[in-house]
């Protein structure tokens, strides 16, 4: 009885103890939090092999309590450089695109966030996965639209790519907030992994099964669910509990 006492209480302190983290560095002035690279995107110049990385990182202000911002970097073969495709709202409202190409690195902090890497693809194969992206990037519904709740965001923009790009195997987080509405007002489709299947209110509400997601259930875009393969708790605010 004590040990779920303890348990139990984790859980509650736990979301409080990352709530205060975020919010402390929201705190902070944008322009002075780290935005240098964070070091897990390989060199160009010494790989030759094509790259693909997809990454998230806490937004930005008291968004990120809740929420993560995520991308997508590329670097085909023998490649001197990288190219980041990502979403983002700032200026859309005053007539910016909402996709932004190389707006920074491939791997840099998000104003103060080391990002977590969640694909890594290299070597064989992984230019034609690149131009898979390519295409999707160019197909993605919303150009000039953003809405930071329900969507389409960031994270709608990463998991579209996903959809269309399964060699991804993309399995984005319970924190990434947008992933689960589904354009054009689809009530079903599959999962960002392209492993499973949902079905979806405006990615207000609904439930994801999959082999890489497990079992999700969203309510009013706030993600709950168990991961199989992978053992862990889905938790809004907190993320993953459990195996890496």
């Amino acid at each position: 009885m004590k040990r779920h006492g303890v348990r139990g209480l984790c859980l509650l302190v736990l979301p409080v103890l990352v709530g205060c983290a975020v919010l402390e560095r929201a705190r902070s002035s944008w322009w002075e939090l780290e935005r240098g690279p964070s070091g897990q995107a390989p060199d160009p110049a010494t790989t030759p092999e094509a790259v693909v990385q997809v990454y998230a990182a806490r937004a930005v202000s008291w968004r990120g309590v809740f929420a993560v911002h995520t991308w997508i970097a590329v670097k085909p073969r023998h490649a001197g450089s990288y190219t980041r495709y990502e979403v983002i709202g700032w200026g859309v409202d005053r007539g910016w695109p909402a996709i932004r190409v190389n707006r920074t690195g491939p791997d840099n902090y998000w104003f103060g966030d080391r990002p977590q890497k969640l694909v890594d693809l290299r070597g064989a194969g992984v230019d034609e996965v690149i131009a898979k992206i390519g295409a999707a990037v160019a197909g993605y519904p919303y150009p000039a639209s953003y809405r930071t709740w329900p969507g389409p965001n960031s994270n709608t923009f990463t998991a579209w790519v996903g959809r269309r790009v399964p060699e991804l195997r993309l399995r984005l987080p319970p924190t990434a907030i947008g992933k689960d509405y589904l354009p054009g007002g689809a009530l079903a489709g599959t999962t960002p992994s392209g492993t499973g299947v949902q079905l979806s209110l405006y990615g207000l509400g609904g439930v994801a099964v999959g082999w890489d997601e497990g079992i999700e259930l969203n309510f009013l875009t706030l993600n709950f669910g168990v991961d199989l393969t992978r053992p862990a708790l889905k938790l809004p605010v907190l993320g993953r509990l459990g195996a890496s």
